[in-house]
C-alpha cells in the first residue's frame, strides 16, 4: 500500500446510519425472538442522540435510514433528525431481511414504515435501506416495489462476496436498475483492488481495517475515480456499554463486538479528513 496523500476536499460523500438497536441486528435473529424487543434495555435512542450531538458539533448532515420500530417509540427523535437538517430515510419496520420475504410482505413492510415515518416528520421520505443489504439477485424485484411505493433511491446492495449478503458483480457505483422508472440503486462502496471488490463503505469492515486503510481507500476513490463514497455505521457501534448477548457464535461476538470503543473517535476522524452530505443531496439532486 502506497503512502496515502491527503484527501482533497472536492467531492462530497455521502454520511449515513442506520438506526436500530444491538438487539435488532440480523446476526442475532436466531438468539432474539422479535416477541421479545420491548422487554430489553433500549439504547437507539440515547445512542443516536450522542451522533446527533457529534454531528452538530462538526458541522455535517447525514442521513438517517431510520426503523419504523424505532420511529414508533421515539418520534422527538425523529422530529429532532428533521429539525436539524439531517435526511429521514427508510429502513423498513422491523428489520426483516427482503430475502425472508414474498413481495407482497414487502411491500405493506416498506409501506407501513414509510406511513409512520412521513406521520412524524411531516415530509416526504425517498430513499430506502434494505436490512443487511438483503436485496440480491432472487429479488430484484424489490426495486419495482420501491418505486411503486413512492421512493426515489435505494442503498440496499453491497457489491462484495459475503456469507450473508451481496451481488460480487453488482455496479460499484450508482446506477438504475429499472429501465422505464427514474430510480436509483446506490451501492455501498467498495475498492477495487487486485480485481476484487474490497469493502470500505462502514460497519463492521470500518472497526475491523486500520483507520489509514480506511482513509487511503475512500481518497483513492474520490481523487482517483473522481466518484463520491457512502459511509455507513449503526448507534449500537458507538456504544461499548451495550448488553452482552450469551450464547452467540465466535464468529458473531467477534463481528458485533470488534473495536465499539473506537468507533466514535473514528467516526470523528472521518469526517474531519473528508466532505460529507445528506444522500438526497450528493445523489439525488
Amino acid at each position: 500500500m502506497t503512502t496515502a496523500t491527503p484527501p482533497q476536499k472536492s467531492i462530497v460523500n455521502a454520511m449515513t446510519v442506520d438506526v436500530e438497536d444491538y438487539f435488532q441486528v440480523s446476526a442475532f435473529e436466531p438468539y432474539i425472538d422479535r416477541e421479545c424487543w420491548d422487554e430489553l434495555p433500549h439504547r437507539v435512542e440515547a445512542n443516536t442522540h450522542r451522533i446527533l450531538d457529534v454531528f452538530d458539533e462538526l458541522g455535517i448532515n447525514a442521513t438517517f435510514f431510520t426503523l419504523g420500530w424505532v420511529a414508533e417509540r421515539y418520534p422527538r427523535l425523529i422530529n429532532r433528525i428533521v429539525d436539524e437538517g439531517h435526511e429521514l430515510a427508510c429502513h423498513g419496520f422491523s428489520h426483516i431481511r427482503v430475502t425472508e420475504q414474498t413481495p407482497e410482505l414487502f411491500r405493506a413492510d416498506v409501506r407501513r414504515a414509510k406511513n409512520i415515518l412521513e406521520d412524524i416528520a411531516g415530509r416526504s421520505v425517498i430513499g430506502y435501506r434494505a436490512a443487511s443489504y438483503s436485496i440480491d439477485k432472487e429479488n430484484l424485484w424489490a426495486h419495482d416495489v420501491l418505486f411503486q411505493e413512492g421512493f426515489l433511491y435505494s442503498s440496499s446492495i453491497y457489491p462484495v462476496k459475503h456469507d450473508l449478503y451481496g451481488i460480487p458483480d453488482a455496479p460499484r457505483f450508482v446506477y438504475s436498475p429499472l429501465t422505464e422508472a427514474n430510480f436509483k440503486e446506490i451501492p455501498i462502496t467498495t475498492l477495487d483492488l487486485w480485481h476484487k471488490h474490497v469493502p470500505c463503505g462502514g460497519g463492521g469492515f470500518f472497526r475491523f481495517y486500520p483507520y489509514a486503510f480506511s482513509k487511503w481507500a475512500l481518497n483513492k476513490i474520490n481523487t482517483e475515480e473522481q466518484q463520491p463514497a457512502i459511509f455507513y455505521f449503526h448507534p449500537w457501534e458507538i456504544d461499548a456499554g451495550q448488553p452482552r448477548q450469551q450464547g452467540i457464535s465466535l464468529k458473531t461476538r467477534f463481528r458485533h463486538y470488534l473495536n465499539l470503543s473506537r468507533m466514535e473517535e473514528r467516526i470523528r476522524a472521518l469526517i474531519r479528513d473528508f466532505d460529507w452530505n445528506t444522500m438526497e443531496n450528493v445523489f439525488i439532486k
